[in-house]
């Protein structure tokens, strides 16, 4: 199997997020593999596994966009167990909507099956910063692919994948034909830890890095310009006030209510 996992290199949860530049993008100086697509590498990981790995010809490819700083999200997937990685980056790409991100990522799979086809594009459910969900479908729309979303489960059986859906007081089971485009949630598995071996490894292993006049796209359909959406404007969160504390005498219940029903939460 060819299997292609999208990976994104986002902020780290652990600080504080800031815009920056004139189209209020995220700073990404402090950033890491999205935690959300490990999900989707380890299913990835996992059905070619049981298909013989590597030694038979089962190929996990860790897709990233971005600037440079995003090939430690592919050096990270490495570790863990993709057999190569590839960078998509360009200047132009600076800015890029979900639409655009989709646009780019979609020639970029498309330019990455020309010598095999790929069977199989896995996402995570969402990105860690914009969390919009927006890409996989759209990449399936543009890859004219089957789609399935927020899989909790998956199975390839030849030529066909059967996912499981979770929703809140029910599942389903949904069956596509390869090749298909899917995103796991995070109750699909456990991802696994890179260990010494593996970190090892990765340092032989290739990261190809293209560009978009390598996948034919014109820099005019991605960044500021290509984009559907644009922030207009944006402030720093306001600082955050000092709580109201209330003194237990004797009527702590009542003051407690009082101040919920103020706040119109009851």
């Amino acid at each position: 199997m060819k299997i292609i996992v999208l990976v994104k290199h986002v902020p780290d949860a652990q600080f504080d997020r800031h815009l920056t530049g004139e189209g209020y993008t995220t700073d990404r100086d402090e950033s890491i593999l999205s935690e959300l697509d490990e999900y989707a590498l380890e299913a990835a990981l996992q059905l070619a596994e049981a298909r013989g790995g590597a030694k038979a010809g089962n190929q996990v490819i860790a897709l990233s966009m971005g600037p440079s700083g995003a090939v430690n999200a592919i050096k990270k997937a490495l570790q863990i167990g993709a057999t190569e990685g590839v960078h998509l980056t360009d200047d132009a790409l600076a800015g890029s909507d979900a639409a655009a991100t989709s646009l780019a990522l979609a020639a970029a799979i498309r330019h990455l099956g020309n010598d095999a086809p790929v069977d199989l594009v896995l996402t995570g459910m969402a990105s860690t910063d914009g969390e919009t969900s927006l890409v996989p479908a759209q990449l399936a729309e543009r890859l004219d692919l089957p789609q399935v979303t927020f899989a909790s489960s998956l199975e390839v059986d030849g030529g066909r994948l059967t996912a499981r859906r979770d929703a809140d007081t029910s599942s389903e089971t949904v069956e596509a034909p390869l090749p298909a485009v899917v995103s796991v949630t995070d109750q699909i598995n456990e991802p696994r830890y890179p260990n010494f071996k593996g970190i090892i490894a990765a340092k032989r292993k290739s990261i190809t890095t293209l560009s978009l006049a390598d996948i034919g796209v014109d820099p005019a359909q991605v960044g500021h310009a290509g984009s559907w959406t644009s922030v207009l404007s944006a402030d720093e969160r306001p600082p955050r006030t000092a709580g109201t504390i209330i003194t237990d005498e004797g009527d702590a219940g009542i003051k407690l209510v009082d101040f919920l029903a103020a706040q119109k939460l009851l």
